[in-house]
């Protein structure tokens, strides 16, 4: 059951590769443009093969006897949906670490459900693990979850497919700004962008910057919420100025301006990821509020953990036929274990807090 990993030579296929060996599933086939990279020592289970997603011949080439292909190669809004299309075209479940609402508009889903065919998209950090760990937290603790407020924050390099990613998305507008969930259905403008805030679990003080994205309604209706505050907490002071400024710069230079400004931010430090979470609702009749809180050492490593553990529920076959986005099909608990497992995060923990009491708590310690 060959498992093929495109954009195997990029920072996440190669965490991928890595995750995927320790599971001990393969054979791998790495395929990129940078072929005569070879990251990893070669072995019976791991071969490598040029490809380029824009070369049709070249692309079924590669697919060709792959039981799953996982998508890691970028920018997104240039592969479109070819990829996904010669994937199924040999018969092959489709993992994209990206993907998100463009892509599964293009996929046509009675096809996939009629040939018995897979597609998981967003099995990566943002979207992916982002709604998960709301999902998991929701399962472990509520029987009814009334609200939610989340804070995402990151510092790590932005590569050059990472950041045409993100300016297309600013582009087509997919994540609105200052918008929040609230009685079941987006409200723009509600909320408003800090700076100075002192977040627990956070290195740093952050700019938080609210918004609400696709992913993040999806989420609200799937769990019923009543009200959802979103926000990204900013940490660096060059990438929060080179976001401040990329709306007034050609594509290419703001593309530049957020990798130079996160290389600098990152310069001597080792990069993280945190995701607090917090969640209000009832368990038994009882009203209760728990709070979640996971680090990660970057971007790369836990996109290609999603992706693994995504590849490994595909294989036992855990998944059903169609296009799905990866939180909404991954089974919660199954997932966040395996995570833990093949050693994702640096720490997960649950507290019966809020967020707020725990602010309290660490202003009175000082």
């Amino acid at each position: 059951m060959t498992i093929a990993i495109l954009g195997g030579y990029g920072d996440v296929g190669a965490a991928v590769t890595g995750y995927l060996q320790s599971l001990e599933v393969g054979p791998l086939r790495i395929g990129g443009r940078n072929a005569h990279k070879q990251p990893l020592s070669s072995n019976s289970v791991v071969s490598y093969q040029a490809v380029d997603y824009l070369d049709t011949a070249s692309l079924d080439q590669f697919v060709s006897g792959c039981k799953v292909l996982i998508n890691c190669a970028g920018p997104s809004h240039l592969i479109g949906d070819r990829v996904a299309k010669a994937a199924a075209q040999v018969g092959a479940a489709y993992i994209d670490v990206a993907g998100d609402e463009a892509l599964y508009e293009q996929l046509d889903l009675s096809y996939y459900q009629s040939r018995g065919l897979i597609a998981v998209l967003s099995a990566g950090l943002q979207p992916g693990l982002s709604s998960l760990l709301p999902r998991w937290l929701a399962e472990q603790e509520f029987s009814q979850v009334e609200s939610l407020t989340s804070y995402f924050g990151l510092r790590d390099r932005f590569t050059d497919v990472a950041a045409d990613d993100y300016l297309q998305g600013a582009n087509e507008q997919h994540s609105k700004p200052l918008a929040a969930w609230r009685n079941g259905r987006r409200l723009n403008g509600v909320l408003k962008r800090r700076s100075d805030v002192e977040l627990p679990f956070f290195p740093d003080t952050a700019t938080v910057l609210p918004y609400l994205n696709s992913e993040s309604e999806r989420l609200a209706r799937d769990l019923s919420l009543s009200e959802g505050d979103w926000y990204n907490a900013i940490t660096g002071s060059h990438i929060l100025s080179a976001f401040n400024s990329a709306h007034g710069l050609s594509r290419d230079e703001a593309r530049a301006a957020l990798c130079r400004a996160s290389a600098l931010d990152l310069a001597g430090r080792h990069p993280y990821v945190v995701m607090l979470l917090q969640l209000t609702g009832r368990y038994s009749g009882q009203e209760r509020t728990r709070t979640a809180a996971l680090r990660g050492t970057g971007n790369a490593d836990l996109t290609a953990a999603v992706a693994a553990v995504t590849t490994l529920a595909v294989l036992r076959d855990e998944i059903p036929a169609g296009c799905h986005y990866c939180a909404q099909v991954l089974p919660p608990a199954s997932a966040m274990e395996r995570m833990s497992e093949i050693g994702a995060f640096s720490f997960l923990t649950t507290l019966e807090t809020s967020i707020e009491d725990m602010e309290c708590l660490e202003e009175g310690a000082i």
